[in-house]
């Protein structure tokens, strides 16, 4: 066993701390955002909150074992490590200051909306568009990264990678953020 494949090892269990962390978020806002009440939301929005302290670690795990196997075997300048460098900075600017505050912004929504059935804002917050894009381009770019880490593509295919697969996180946010349809009444006297 040399050092090279331990740290590869510990690269490949930082990626799945993260991307795991990001999986259980991400069926976190499908629940807080099916959700009624605040005692359905409540245990969601309590996970995600605590699932959230496993991205620093899986993005330091990332970033060391990576410098280290690319200072050792491979070189800086390579389209297929540099931009997922690239990525991991976004993810690590994305996920505290726009999903963890959007986070903490539906929180407090749903602990001013109190128990009982969620009102209009606390339900509008479970929809946060700022939210659910740094959630699903988060999801989707890590995706984007794998790709490129496993088929090492040249820049341009590298690059048309990370941004095809932000775009797929942008149109999952937008999906997910649209208001329910209203459903009309029956007319009076009409029988279905």
């Amino acid at each position: 066993m040399d050092t090279y494949h331990v740290m590869l090892y510990i690269h490949l269990l930082s990626l799945l701390v993260g991307f795991s962390a990001g999986m259980i978020e991400t069926v976190c806002l499908f629940r807080l955002r099916a959700a009624n009440t605040l005692e359905t939301a409540a245990p969601w929005g309590q996970l995600a909150g605590e699932i959230e302290k496993a991205f620093p670690v899986a993005i330091v795990g990332l970033f060391v074992t990576g410098a280290y196997m690319t200072s050792d075997v491979w070189t800086w300048g390579d389209s297929w490590i540099v931009l997922p460098i690239i990525g991991l900075a976004v993810l690590s600017v994305q996920g505290p200051l726009v999903a963890g505050r959007r986070g903490h912004a539906v929180k407090a929504a749903l602990m001013a909306n109190g128990p009982g059935p969620l009102g209009p804002e606390a339900q509008s917050m479970t929809r946060d568009r700022a939210l659910w894009l740094a959630a699903m381009t988060n999801e989707a770019l890590v995706l984007g990264i794998i790709w490129v880490m496993t088929l090492k593509p040249d820049w341009g295919g590298a690059i048309a990678a990370l941004v095809v697969a932000y775009a797929v996180g942008l149109a999952l946010a937008a999906r997910m953020t649209r208001e329910p349809a209203v459903e009309e009444a029956p007319a009076a006297g009409s029988t279905g």
